[in-house]
């Protein structure tokens, strides 16, 4: 039987994947803050909960992040900048998804995957308005370390696939406040969207970034 891990599982389209997942008959582990307690901001907790994971698995699956600090919003402008809302937001959206790759070559089977969910405005080529500079940054950061964990990956898991995938704007908590006048789509037809492009990569694609109808995103 194939195997899954999900983390970030009980947001939106983490739910909506593990749910795709284990109808297609596959064993699925999952782990997210609110139910498991596996808090990415936790080094320690990350190194002591993942290193209890035998694994290996097929896919890996990682959906966490944030827009903005609990009760703050994406900055308009520069001079909205905040230190720490900015460090708060880079310890979700990158290092955390940094300290869980770390355990990638272990936990990894040799021909499996891994996504971690980014965004089309981590795109550096493609930003044209500015604006959500933690956002924006935090994720243009990910998917450097995307990048790089795949051209390690590589060299001992020659058959495995590691890419950034950008969701499209979901239907959940996470995007209600900012959707605005941009189309959304329910998290379970996200979650078939994203299991599709991964379904059809190679390991020529590992290290690249997708959108969720499996086009190319520029860096």
């Amino acid at each position: 039987m194939k195997t899954a891990l999900i983390i970030g599982a009980s947001g939106g389209i983490g739910q909506a994947v593990a749910r795709r997942l284990q109808e297609r008959q596959i064993a699925v582990t999952t782990l997210s803050r609110s139910t498991d307690g596996f808090d990415v901001t936790d080094p320690a907790g990350v190194e002591a909960t993942l290193s209890g994971l035998t694994g290996p698995f097929d896919m890996i699956f990682v959906a966490i992040g944030i827009l903005a600090p609990p009760g703050g919003a994406p900055e308009k402008s520069l001079v909205a900048i905040e230190s720490d809302a900015m460090a708060q937001v880079f310890a979700v959206n990158t290092i955390g998804p940094a300290l869980i790759l770390r355990h990638a070559a272990r936990l990894l089977a040799k021909s499996g995957k891994i996504a971690v969910l980014s965004a089309r405005v981590g795109s550096i080529g493609d930003n044209k308005i500015g604006g959500w500079h933690s956002y924006r940054a935090s994720k243009a950061a990910l998917n450097q370390i995307i990048h790089g964990a795949a051209i390690e990956l590589a060299r001992s898991h020659k058959g495995a696939v590691c890419v950034a995938l950008h969701p499209g704007t979901v239907e959940t908590p996470f995007t209600a406040k900012y959707a605005g006048r941009h189309k959304t789509m329910p998290a379970p037809e996200a979650a078939d969207h994203l299991l599709g492009v991964l379904d059809g990569l190679t390991p020529d694609d590992t290290g690249k970034f997708f959108d969720w109808a499996g086009e190319n995103v520029p860096w």
